[in-house]
């Protein structure tokens, strides 16, 4: 399906992005990558990058290269209590990014399927978040209730409701595919487990508060996989989770690294409500007939011999 087909990657530099292009490459596309950042190795990859700011720059290369496939990443996050500064930055890094890409979207004619990376933050919390320890993970479903958690979620949300316009007014013969993505962890990134792998490649002890939060820790390189296959398969459409669909507790990770990195870390206790996440990936395996195959710890090896 792939194959000789105009594919366009916003947030090509990006941890999943990379990992994407390499996909598309491989079996032979034709790929225009768009990203505010530097893509190192652009020859060798066999792609044409673009250094944009998508939320301001003009859309006229995208649109003279009518791609036939999209994958919109191109996004901003910080953590889960999102501070104020944060909020003009998701105005324009998720908003109204997401606005002219999906504007775009309705006036290119040939295109043909676009895959968005959403969320699971759209999710209401309180399905999964409660005040005391102990608690059973909640697998999330698609049909679960909405209600989003922060900024970010609110403008993946918002980006979701647009495309499905564009979809049922302007060209219902397009497929889309919003993938509610859970917590991403891979080379390059500034996720937590990439964070304390470097502090423990230093020599640096962490400060770790709620370890007992459970969440649903993704490898980049199975996102992109999902995201590709999703883009692949004429049954995936519509909303459709994208994890591992394993709960991973904060303990087990510190576990993990400090097996392998002999990480130390400081315990402060339970300082806010405990999350306990998790994906349910029963439409994703319907509609692509794979599942993520990479663990934790398999994924915490492959960052730690990135980082060294």
């Amino acid at each position: 399906m792939i194959n000789d087909k105009r594919v366009l990657v916003t947030g090509g530099a990006g941890v999943i992005g990379r990992q994407l292009l390499s996909l598309l490459v491989r079996d032979g596309a034709e790929v225009l990558s768009v990203d505010r950042e530097l893509l190192d190795n652009v020859s060798g990859l066999g792609v044409r990058h673009i250094e944009a700011d998508l939320s301001s720059a003009s859309l006229e290369p995208i649109r003279d290269f009518a791609p036939q496939v999209v994958f919109h990443l191109a996004a901003a996050f910080e953590r889960s209590s999102e501070s104020p500064g944060f909020w003009y930055r998701n105005w324009q890094d998720n908003t109204l990014l997401s606005h002219r890409i999906v504007e775009l979207a309705g006036q290119l004619p040939n295109l043909e399927v676009f895959v968005f990376a959403s969320s699971y933050l759209i999710y209401a919390q309180d399905l999964y978040m409660h005040d005391g320890v102990g608690v059973a993970t909640r697998y999330i479903t698609e049909d679960d209730m909405v209600s989003p958690r922060n900024v970010t979620g609110a403008s993946k949300y918002y980006t979701e409701r647009e495309l499905q316009f564009v979809n049922d007014v302007v060209n219902p013969a397009l497929r889309c595919v919003n993938a509610r993505i859970y917590r991403v962890f891979g080379c390059g990134s500034n996720d937590v487990i990439s964070r304390w792998i470097r502090m423990a490649l230093a020599g640096q002890g962490v400060e770790v508060y709620n370890k007992e939060n459970g969440f649903d820790f993704i490898y980049a390189g199975d996102v992109a996989d999902g995201l590709y296959r999703l883009a692949c398969s004429a049954d995936a459409r519509g909303v459709v989770n994208l994890g591992s669909g394993v709960s991973t507790t904060i303990a087990e990770v510190l576990g993990i690294l400090g097996e392998q990195l002999g990480l130390r870390y400081t315990d402060k206790g339970v300082v806010e409500r405990i999350e306990r996440s998790g994906a349910n990936l029963e439409r994703l395996k319907q509609s692509t007939g794979w599942l993520p195959s990479i663990s934790v710890s398999e994924g915490i090896q492959k960052v730690i011999e990135y980082e060294r």
